[in-house]
């Protein structure tokens, strides 16, 4: 089933402006499905031969090809960037390439910004609930209006935790057969996680970083200790932090920054370590029916791994500058998320239960009696309904997020 992206239509906006549009993302995220949405005309660096001839001769390839023209996997050959860049030069015509890539190559340690001015960048994660539910706004841009209300199409719990253990890759959503979802999983981190990321970087010992893989899925929604993690891990300090960039350049993990504001208190400095899609992490962390996913002594990190997932997709929909952060003080205040948008913030706490007290919303209130910008506090739960708590506080369902 094909789905409508909420990217689209700015992907297509940028198109009528700038020469080349880059969609990033992680591999069966659905980058190709959505090039091939706008463009007909496609190749990949998947293939052997294009890849040897894109490397041998930059120039003379991209000379060869008649634009519009999709070129997918584009990290495979970091090099034809300048030769894209001197076809642009030459003619300024805008949606010449469309290019995708599995890794952020403008990240790339020896690629410049050649294309600056000349691009538009995307990222493609895997589906949200909104693109599921074909809903016409997200929840979150409706976090940031004057009076909230939500009319999101409700998702059931059963919805909600099968979506949680299989994750939202196109496929998995797609997919019925249980036998079939191991497969496609175990296949994804071997062949992508475990070894395509050997394209990008030579990593000398590859059960090191497989073990380190399975060591942050323990921790994943945790604040990240370095210095554990070198020990757990038997890495030095300078791989660690290069396996963890390496991690995050193809998009399986997330780092988090704290919030800091001028308002008397003081705040933790370390970020905090999200994996990008549940199901993977359900699958690092041998977790394979319902069952066992409710009864996961993981499963409070599980679901607010899901909850930031589906909310920094949401994010990116926006196309602006929100940004989204999670709170504690050095005085053991917390908070899960604070979204910053248009000079406003949201507070979200998220709790894997079905029912919320006004307890759970102690640590929201003393960040709303302390800041000036404060607009709006919520718990995300199990629950049922949608439950006005104070002012401006409510305890909200996660199926409405949808």
């Amino acid at each position: 089933m094909i789905y409508n992206r909420f990217l689209q239509d700015g992907i297509l906006l940028a198109m009528g402006t700038f020469p080349a549009i880059l969609i990033t993302g992680a591999r069966q995220s659905g980058k190709s499905t959505l090039a091939m949405g706008l463009c007909h005309n496609y190749i990949t660096l998947d293939d052997i031969t294009l890849l040897h001839l894109a490397k041998s001769d930059p120039v003379m390839f991209i000379s060869s090809l008649k634009p519009p023209i999709i070129i997918d996997e584009i990290q495979k050959a970091p090099e034809l960037l300048s030769a894209i860049k001197m076809a642009i030069d030459k003619d300024r015509k805008a949606g010449q390439f469309i290019l995708t890539g599995s890794a952020n190559i403008l990240d790339f340690k020896n690629v410049s910004d050649t294309l600056a001015g000349r691009i538009a960048l995307f990222e493609l994660s895997p589906l949200s609930f909104v693109e599921l539910n074909g809903s016409q706004k997200t929840f979150l841009e409706s976090l940031f209006d004057d009076s909230f209300t939500t009319t999101a199409k409700k998702s059931s719990e059963s919805v909600v935790l099968q979506r949680m253990l299989d994750g939202m890759y196109p496929d998995m959503v797609n997919m019925s057969d249980p036998k079939m979802k191991y497969l496609w999983l175990s296949s994804y981190i071997a062949t992508y996680i475990e070894r395509d990321v050997r394209d990008i970087e030579n990593i000398r010992n590859i059960d090191k970083f497989a073990k380190l893989i399975h060591l942050l899925a323990s921790r994943s929604a945790n604040i990240i200790n370095k210095a554990d993690l070198s020990v757990s891990s038997s890495l030095d300090a300078k791989t660690l932090d290069n396996h963890l960039g390496l991690l995050e350049l193809v998009y399986q993990i997330r780092r988090v920054r704290p919030y800091y504001a001028n308002i008397g208190k003081r705040f933790v400095k370390s970020e905090k370590l999200f994996f990008t899609d549940s199901g993977i992490l359900c699958f690092l962390l041998g977790i394979q029916n319902i069952d066992s996913l409710v009864s996961s002594h993981f499963i409070g990190a599980i679901f607010e791994t899901f909850v930031f997932s589906e909310l920094s997709k949401q994010a990116s929909f926006l196309l602006d500058r929100t940004q989204i952060y999670y709170y504690r003080t050095l005085d053991k205040k917390e908070i899960d998320f604070i979204i910053q948008r248009h000079g406003k913030l949201v507070a979200i706490e998220v709790k894997f239960a079905k029912s919320v007290t006004k307890s759970d919303f102690k640590h929201i209130i003393d960040l709303q009696n302390s800041c000036d910008n404060f607009h709006l506090g919520l718990v995300l739960y199990m629950g049922e309904h949608l439950l006005p708590i104070g002012d401006r506080l409510w305890a909200v369902p996660f199926g409405c997020v949808g």
